[in-house]
């Protein structure tokens, strides 16, 4: 992995928090940063892909697949029924 350096301003209570946590759990400042990059990432994403799949599922379904539905909970009805 190609490691590149930067240097980033960060309120003086959030560099105090981040020293302490850095501490606890025995990895350097850089490390505690990647962590927490790598977790704010993956959090967008997973964000991002279930607004995709809410706006995926938001539409209301055709009238053929309104239909089919009914059809379906109607024949799902009758063979519950049946088999009690």
């Amino acid at each position: 992995m190609l490691a590149i350096k930067t240097a980033i301003s960060i309120d003086k209570n959030l560099f105090e928090q981040a020293e302490h946590i850095a501490r606890t759990m025995k990895v350097s400042r850089s490390k505690l940063f990647v962590i927490a990059l790598q977790e704010f990432i993956e959090h967008q994403k997973n964000r991002e892909m279930l607004a995709k799949i809410n706006a995926a599922y938001s539409d209301e379904p055709d009238v053929p697949e309104q239909t089919l539905r009914r059809k379906s909970r109607k024949q799902h009805r009758r063979i519950v029924e049946g088999s009690w």
